[in-house]
Order: C-alpha cells, then sequence, then structure tokens
C-alpha cells in the first residue's frame, strides 16, 4: 500500500512529505498529544484525533497522511520483531521448551524414584541415558555440532544453555 500511496502522488505530480517535515511530524506526535493510551480509545476517538488529515479536502493531505501511518505501522511491526527474536534466541523456540520440559520432568521422576528406593547398594545403579550437566546438574540434551571444530558431531549440551555452558562428549 505504501508504494500505492507514493505512486498516487508521483502520478499526479503531488508534493510528497518529507520524513522529517512539519506536516509528518505533526503526525508522529499526535499519540503523544493525546493524553492516553490510544489503546484505550474507541474507534472514532482515534480516528478523530487523524481526522484533520484523513478527511483534509486536499487529496495529497490525506495520501500523505497515509503514508506516514503506513511508516509508523511498519516502524511498530520491526520492533515487535525484533522483540520476538530475541525472546527467541534467549528462551528458545516451542520445540525447545517442549523438549527442556519433558528432561526435566524425567529428571523430577528419576529423583523421585531414587527417593522412593530403599536400600539396594548391592544391586548395580541403573543409569539413566541422559546424563547430567558437571556444571549444574541439570539434564542435557544431545545436540549436533553446527560449526565449530567438528561441524555434524554430537554431543550432550546443558538444557540451561546459554546460562549453563556446559557439554559432555558422546
Amino acid at each position: 500500500m505504501l508504494l500505492d500511496f507514493e505512486d498516487y502522488l508521483r502520478h499526479r505530480q503531488l508534493a510528497q512529505w518529507a520524513p522529517d517535515g512539519p506536516e509528518a511530524m505533526a503526525m508522529r506526535r499526535v499519540p503523544y498529544t493525546a493524553r492516553k493510551d490510544l489503546t484505550d480509545l474507541t474507534d472514532a476517538q482515534r480516528w478523530a484525533l487523524y481526522a484533520p488529515w484523513l478527511e483534509h479536502d486536499d487529496p495529497s493531505v490525506r495520501a500523505n497522511a497515509l503514508i506516514c501511518l503506513i511508516h509508523q505501522v511498519n516502524y511498530l511491526l520491526d520492533q515487535q520483531i525484533e522483540a520476538l527474536e530475541k525472546r527467541f534466541v534467549e528462551d528458545g523456540g516451542y520445540s525447545e521448551q517442549l523438549a527442556t520440559e519433558r528432561l526435566a520432568e524425567r529428571t523430577r521422576r528419576k529423583r523421585a524414584a531414587q527417593k522412593d528406593q530403599t536400600d539396594r547398594s548391592d544391586q548395580s545403579d541403573r543409569s539413566d541415558p541422559i546424563p547430567e550437566c558437571p556444571q549444574c546438574g541439570r539434564a542435557m540434551a544431545l545436540r549436533t555440532a553446527r560449526g565449530g571444530r567438528n561441524p555434524g558431531s554430537q554431543f550432550w549440551g546443558c538444557t540451561a544453555y546459554p546460562e549453563c555452558k556446559g557439554v559432555i562428549n558422546v
């Protein structure tokens, strides 16, 4: 839509507002002058804030106002995507979180079973195929190296990564 409104102005030889021009800056100040969170306003109240531009008799003012609003939406979407990317890197994706929870549940069950066991010192201890982290004691996850010295090789990495960087070679 942004290109459509820019084309509209260009084909009719109408001026496009400069991004830092007085008209564009006045539109950018609207949320700050509303004295309220815009999400608390009704659609009619929000429309009224921008009505001087969107209901203007000059079509170039309306087109420029819509261009400003599109730029504001794009900026906000970019901020949201950046925040989601950061959260994904910090917390991992859904599958990774699910695997972490599954491993944590296995660890809880293992510890509960160890508490319930009485003295079985004469029997050999059956070890869980999932090792515990040598640094923090949490469950490890089997991972595959993507780069570094041994790309494609598997290793056990701590499920608390990036806080804990415990590793066990397979």
